[in-house]
Parts: structure tokens; sequence; C-alpha cells
């Protein structure tokens, strides 16, 4: 698959020197239209934060119906219009103003680029799609580590053996994160997260991967390992990765999509 490399980045400005936490929706955008490319965990503390997916019109229809019959994985925050490249909570660009993209043909990822001016088409809808970054914040703030923050890597995401029901043309696997949690911190991570059923809610599994089909944590299929420690339990949220499985395992001739773990961040607050 090719690789692109990122847009030469601008010259520093004091916005650069505002912790991520700390920065506006806004201020982000700019940073990663001037060319920074980095996972988006931990960024800008109280905004929602959403998964990218854009089909061509002719899909829109399955592709809504595949998102709601399975709304863990794909609770829709906003669907644009066809070629439109914002939304009422996304006024940036869709296609310079997430850190990464990857762009896929005929069922297979192609390409990770930066931006995708020159891909994007007047027959595509975008779809935004609640991350479950959004609710990291208060995971922490309830005293609940979040490992991959911890370590300023992206969060582990593994394809499972459940099969998402399928809608049209489309079908697929359920994606999930994983965090690893204390024992005696799981019910209040399920307990925090079910407070945000529209960036994926309470975690879908909690302990022994192998339910899900998941074989072996150190190896993700998206994202990077973090360590599960002696005391803790991985709990398993659905992960809106997920479309993007959708459409490379139908086949679905064009779709770009956000890199994962690279989201799109909105102005809608987390409440």
């Amino acid at each position: 698959m090719e690789e692109t490399a990122p847009l030469a980045a601008q010259a520093p400005s004091p916005e650069h020197l505002i912790p991520e936490r700390a920065l506006t929706p806004e201020q982000a955008r700019r940073r990663f239209r001037a060319g920074e490319r980095r996972p988006t965990a931990g960024w800008c503390d109280g905004w929602t934060q959403a998964n990218l997916i854009a089909v061509p019109s002719i899909l829109a229809k399955d592709l809504r119906l595949f998102a709601e019959r399975n709304p863990r994985a794909c609770p829709v925050l906003d669907v644009g219009e066809p070629g439109a490249t914002s939304t009422a909570i996304f006024p940036g660009d869709l296609r310079t103003d997430l850190p990464g993209y990857r762009i896929y043909r005929e069922g297979g990822p192609v390409a990770d680029v930066a931006e995708v001016v020159e891909h994007w088409r007047d027959d595509l809808v975008a779809f935004l799609i609640g991350c479950s970054f959004t609710f990291e914040a208060a995971l922490m703030r309830a005293g609940v580590p979040v490992r991959h923050v911890e370590l300023g890597v992206n969060v582990p995401m593994y394809r499972t053996a459940v099969a998402c029901r399928p809608a049209g043309v489309l079908h697929g696997p359920l994606v999930v994160s994983m965090r690893p949690v204390p024992e005696a911190l799981v019910a209040t991570a399920v307990e925090v997260s079910g407070r945000y059923p529209r960036v994926h809610g309470a975690p879908v599994h909690v302990g022994d991967p192998a339910a899900l089909g998941i074989g072996d944590l150190s190896r993700p299929d998206f994202g990077d390992p973090v360590p599960v420690r002696p005391g803790e339990v991985p709990l398993f949220w659905a992960c809106g990765v997920t479309p993007q499985q959708a459409v490379m395992a139908s086949g679905v001739e064009y779709a770009i999509g956000h890199l994962p773990g690279h989201m799109a961040i909105t102005d809608l607050r987390e409440t």
C-alpha cells in the first residue's frame, strides 16, 4: 500500500505551545491542515471526536442502514451532502483537517495520505461516527488510567470474530478498541463510558479476548500494542473503524476514511 509523506509543516506558531488537551477544535484542525500527523487520543478535552468514512452516494443508504443495525459500533453523529467537504458539526475541511487518511479501492486500502483534496469526489457522502477518544478525559477524571494516552501511542484495535448485521451490500466484522483497567476500577470504567452512547458507550466485552476471537493482544490489527499489567482486565469497546472493515469486506469500489486513531475533531461538546 502506498504511503504519501505528510504535507510540509508551516513555521511554528504560539498555538503549537498549547497542550493538545487544551486546544479548541478549530486550533487542532489548523494544526492538522498545516501538516501535523499524530493520533488524536488526549486532544481537545471536552470536545467530541469522530471517525470519518466517505462512500459514493449510491451506497449512502446502505451505510446508514448498516449504522442503524450496528449502533454500538457505528453511532452516527452527522452526515454530509453528496460532495460536501464540511458538515454542521465539522465546519472545517474534511479533506485537509484530519491528521491522516486512508483511501480504499475495490475493497482494499491503497494509500495512507496527509490530505485528500485531489482524491475527493463529487459523489462522496461523508459520515461522521462517534469515537471513544471522546470519553477518555472523563475516565481519567474518575481515576481510570488510559494506557495508550499515558504512553503517548495509538489505541490498540482488533478485528473480532463477531459479525455485524449486514445491510444492503455491506457486511463485515466488528472492530473493537482495548483499554486495560485495574480490576477494582472496571465497574467505574463501564459506568463512566456508558454515559456516552453516541461515542460507543459502555464496553461490549470485559475480560477474555478469546471470546471475541482475538488471539494475541500484543498484535493489534490497527494502532499500537499496550501492556496489560498484573491485576488489570482488558476492556473492549466497539470501534468506529468497523465501517472501514465493511468497506473492505464488501469490496466497495471507492471510499475515503480516517487513518485509524487519527480523528476528526468536531465542534460538538462531549456532553
